[in-house]
C-alpha cells in the first residue's frame, strides 16, 4: 500500500513541474522582444482620422449634390435697343434729362437760336457743325467754347446767351436732337461741315459746298 501511495505522489509532482514549466516557457516567450514585434496593437482610431473621413464624406455628398441639383435656365434674354426708323421717332424716343449738363445746354442753345422751327433734320445739322467745329482743331475745344467764341453766332452778344422757355416744345426738341448729335445717332448730309449761312446771303465764301438743308446752306 505504501508503494502505492509512492508511485502516486511522484506522478504527481511530475505533472506539476510540467505545468509549471509550461507556463514559465509561454511568459518568457510573450517577453521576447522577437514575438513582442510579431503581435502589435491594434491603433486606435483618432479624431483626426475621423475628421478627416467625414470631410471626404461631405465632399463626395456635395459632388453627388452638385450632379444632381437642377440647373437654373435663365429664360430672360437681352433684348436689342430699339433702332429708330426716322430721325421723328428717335427724338420721341429720348427722354428730357431732369438735368441737362452745361455742353448739352450750349449745344441745345445754337440748335434753338440758329434752327428753331425748321425740320429736325435742319436743326440737327446746325448741331453737326459744332460738334464738328469742336473736333476740328481749328476752333474752342468744348461745345461751349465754339457756341461763345466771339463773332461766330449772331445770338451770342456780350458773351452770353438770351433766355430760353425752357417748357417750350421748341427747347424740348432742341435738347433731343443736341443728345443725338452728341451721340452721333442719326446720319446728317452735312457730316464734317464747319461752315453755314442763311440762304438769303451770298457771302462769296470759297470752300467746299455740301448740302443745302432748309434755311441754311453749308460747308467745309
Amino acid at each position: 500500500m505504501s508503494k502505492i501511495l509512492k508511485v502516486a505522489s511522484m506522478a504527481a509532482m511530475t505533472v506539476y513541474s510540467i505545468v509549471t514549466f509550461s507556463l514559465t516557457d509561454a511568459s518568457a516567450a510573450l517577453a521576447s522582444p522577437l514575438i513582442a514585434d510579431m503581435i502589435q496593437p491594434v491603433p486606435a482610431q483618432t479624431s483626426e482620422t475621423t475628421a478627416s473621413s467625414a470631410d471626404e464624406a461631405a465632399v463626395v455628398a456635395g459632388a453627388a449634390s452638385a450632379e444632381t441639383a437642377p440647373q437654373q435656365i435663365d429664360t430672360q434674354t437681352a433684348q436689342p435697343p430699339l433702332k429708330a426708323e426716322s430721325l421723328a421717332q428717335l427724338v420721341s424716343m429720348s427722354d428730357m434729362p431732369a438735368e441737362i449738363d452745361e455742353e448739352t445746354r450750349c449745344l441745345a442753345g445754337a440748335v434753338y437760336f440758329e434752327s428753331k422751327g425748321e425740320t429736325l433734320n435742319g436743326q440737327l445739322a446746325v448741331a453737326k457743325v459744332v460738334i464738328a467745329r469742336r473736333d476740328s482743331g481749328r476752333f474752342a475745344s468744348s461745345l461751349c467754347g465754339v457756341v461763345y467764341q466771339p463773332s461766330q453766332f449772331s445770338f451770342v452778344r456780350g458773351g452770353r446767351m438770351p433766355a430760353i422757355p425752357t417748357a417750350s416744345q421748341d427747347w424740348k426738341e432742341a435738347v433731343a436732337i443736341a443728345q443725338i448729335a452728341m451721340k452721333d445717332s442719326w446720319d446728317s448730309p452735312v457730316e464734317g461741315a464747319l461752315f453755314f449761312h442763311a440762304r438769303h446771303v451770298s457771302p462769296g465764301w470759297r470752300m467746299q459746298r455740301l448740302a443745302a438743308v432748309d434755311n441754311h446752306v453749308f460747308y467745309r
